[in-house]
C-alpha cells in the first residue's frame, strides 16, 4: 500500500515544504530511503523500527521504499523520523489517514527508540512555512508546541509519543493547544540584571554609551586592564528598548534554528547579548559551515555582539564582520545553496591599548617596544575601524571615584531617554526600512538630516583637518542626529557635531 504525509524541511531560517510518500510491498524483506537524505535522515530506519516496535505496533517483514519529494532538496536532522512513521503505519493499515474533509495535517518530530517524541530544531520557521502552504494543523513533539503556538491561524497538536501522535492524526488533530498570548508573552517582567548604577565614575564613557545605543551605533572601547570596559559592555542591554513583537519573533526563530531557544521559554522577549570568545572561527562568528549555519553576528541579531580582546580575534573573522555591519545581514554560498542570515547588530568592542595593556595609563608605565605597538594597533584594518562610529578612550577610574561609592543613574532611566529617542527615529525613519540612525543609507542621510549652517562649516573643516573618508563623515552626522534626537532637537546644531567628533579620537585611521 501507499501512503502520504506532509512535513516540513529546514533550508537556513525558512522550512520547505516536503511530502512523505511510504510504499510497502510483499517482496524481500527492506527498507529504503530516497530523496536526497542526509546520514540523519538514512539513520531513522533504525529509530523508526524500533519506536513502532516498541509502542506496540507491527512492524511485517516487507519492502519499504520512503521518498521525500522533492527529490532535488537536501534532507537533513531527525525531524522526519514522525512523519514517516507514521506514513508508514498508515499504509499497513494500522493507522487512519486524519482525512476528514478539513484539510491535511503535516507532522515534525524526531523519534526516541522508545516510541517517546523529542525537539526539534527550528519549530517555529517549520510552522510558518506549514501555515504558509496552507496546510491546516501540524503535529509536532509537546515540547515544541508553545513554540510553534506563535504562528497566528495554524492549529497545533502536541504530542509526546508515537502512539498520541497517531491518535492525533485519526481523530483529524483532535484537541488543539490554545494559541499562544503574545501580549502576556511580551509583558512579563525582564530578566533581573547587571545595572548601570553599579558603576562608579566613567561619566563621560556611559554619555557615549547612551549615545550608541540610542541610535544603534558600533562602538570600540580602547584601556587598560580593569578600566571597567567588559563591565560597561554587559550593562547595555537593561538600557536598550524592549523588543516589539515582530522582532521578538525574529529573534526567537534564529535561535530556534540554531537550537539555542530554552525548553522554558516560547517567545525571546530580551535583545540578545553575544560574547564570544577571541579564539573563535570565521564560520562560527559570521555563520556557515558545510550546511550553512548562523554565527554568532546572528545570534545577536537586534541585540549586542561584544567581542573582548579585539584585536586577539582571527584577522579572516574580523574581516568577515564588515558585510554584515555595512548591510545587516550575512549571505553564506555554498556549491548547491546560498542562505541568507540577519545580522542587524550593535557591535561593541573592547581592546587594550598595547600588548601590555598599560599605554597611555597614569597610575602604569607601558613596557611595549614601539613597533610592538605599531603592529598591535594594525591588526586591526582602516575599513573595518571605518565601520565604527564611536572609539572611546576608557581610564582607569581614579581613587576619589571608587572610593566615593556615589552611584550613577539607574538602568531603567537612561533606558527611558533611549526609547524616546528611538521613537523619534521611527517616526522619522517610517517607510525607509530602517529603525534607527545607524542603519540610514547615504540617500535617507541627505533626505532626513537637517543641518544647520555652522554644524554643516563645522563638518565640512573635520573633514580636512581628520582626512575622515566620506563613510565617516556620514558616521559622524548619523551620531549628530542621535545626538539631537536625546535633545528633542528638531535640527543638527554645532553642538551635536563637536560631540560626535569627540566619540572619534581615533583619527589616524580615518584615511
Amino acid at each position: 500500500m501507499l501512503a502520504s504525509i506532509a512535513s516540513e524541511a529546514l533550508s537556513g531560517l525558512e522550512g520547505k515544504p516536503v511530502q512523505v510518500e511510504a510504499d510497502v510491498v510483499a517482496a524481500a524483506p527492506a527498507f529504503y530511503i530516497v530523496g536526497l537524505p542526509d546520514a540523519a535522515v538514512q539513520e531513522s530506519r533504525e529509530r523508526v523500527r524500533a519506536a513502532i516496535v516498541n509502542s506496540a505496533y507491527a512492524f511485517p517483514s516487507r519492502r519499504i521504499t520512503v521518498n521525500l519529494a522533492p527529490a532535488d532538496l537536501r534532507k537533513e536532522g531527525p525531524s522526519f523520523d514522525l512523519p514517516i512513521a507514521l506514513a508508514f503505519l498508515v499504509a499497513t493499515g494500522q493507522a487512519a489517514d486524519g482525512c476528514d474533509g478539513r484539510g491535511p495535517l503535516a507532522a515534525v518530530g524526531e523519534l526516541g527508540l522508545d516510541g517517546t517524541l523529542r525537539p526539534v530544531a527550528g519549530a517555529l520557521a517549520l510552522a510558518e512555512s506549514v501555515r504558509r502552504r496552507g496546510v491546516r494543523g501540524l503535529i509536532l513533539p509537546a515540547a515544541n508546541a508553545a513554540e510553534a503556538a506563535l504562528v497566528d491561524g495554524l492549529e497545533v497538536y502536541p504530542a509526546r509519543t508515537l502512539a498520541e501522535a497517531v491518535a492525533q492524526l485519526a481523530a483529524g488533530g483532535g484537541a488543539a493547544a490554545p494559541p499562544a498570548d503574545l501580549t502576556a508573552l511580551l509583558g512579563s517582567p525582564p530578566a533581573e540584571g547587571a545595572d548601570f548604577a553599579d558603576i562608579m565614575g566613567q561619566e563621560q564613557v556611559k554619555r557615549a554609551l547612551e549615545v550608541a545605543v540610542a541610535g544603534a551605533h558600533n562602538v570600540l572601547m580602547s584601556g587598560p586592564p580593569g578600566a571597567g570596559k567588559t563591565m560597561l559592555a554587559r550593562r547595555l542591554p537593561g538600557i536598550m528598548p524592549a523588543l516589539t513583537l515582530e522582532e521578538a519573533i525574529e529573534v526567537t526563530r534564529i535561535y530556534s534554528v540554531a537550537g539555542l531557544l530554552p525548553q522554558d521559554r516560547a517567545l525571546i522577549t530580551q535583545r540578545p547579548f553575544r560574547a564570544p570568545h577571541h579564539t573563535i572561527s570565521s564560520p562560527g562568528l559570521v555563520g556557515g559551515g558545510g550546511t550553512p549555519r548562523p554565527g554568532e553576528v546572528s545570534l545577536a541579531h537586534l541585540g549586542v555582539l561584544f567581542l573582548d580582546e579585539f584585536a586577539e580575534f582571527r584577522l579572516s573573522a574580523l574581516e568577515g564582520l564588515r558585510q554584515p555591519l555595512e548591510d545587516g545581514e550575512v549571505t553564506i554560498s555554498r556549491r548547491l545553496m546560498s542562505m541568507t542570515f540577519p545580522a542587524r547588530i550593535m557591535l561593541v568592542a573592547a581592546m587594550n591599548p598595547c600588548p601590555c595593556g598599560y599605554l597611555g595609563d597614569r597610575g602604569r608605565d607601558c613596557t611595549c617596544p614601539a613597533h610592538r605597538v605599531r603592529q598591535y594597533g594594525s591588526r586591526l584594518s582602516g575599513p573595518l575601524l571605518d565601520r565604527i562610529d564611536l572609539r572611546l578612550e576608557v581610564p582607569r577610574v581614579p581613587p576619589r571615584d571608587r572610593r566615593s561609592g556615589a552611584h550613577g543613574e539607574p538602568s531603567a532611566r537612561v533606558r527611558a531617554r533611549v526609547s524616546g529617542a528611538r521613537e523619534r527615529q521611527l517616526a522619522r525613519l517610517a517607510g525607509t526600512g530602517a529603525y534607527a540612525n545607524a542603519h540610514m543609507s547615504a540617500r535617507h542621510l541627505r533626505r532626513l538630516c537637517s543641518l544647520e549652517t555652522d554644524a554643516t562649516a563645522l563638518l565640512d573643516r573635520a573633514y580636512e583637518r581628520l582626512r575622515l573618508s566620506a563613510r565617516a563623515c556620514d558616521r559622524v552626522i548619523k551620531v549628530a542626529q542621535t545626538i539631537a534626537d536625546l535633545e528633542a532637537a528638531p535640527t543638527i546644531t554645532s553642538a551635536h557635531v563637536a560631540e560626535s567628533l569627540s566619540y572619534r579620537n581615533r583619527s589616524q585611521h580615518d584615511r
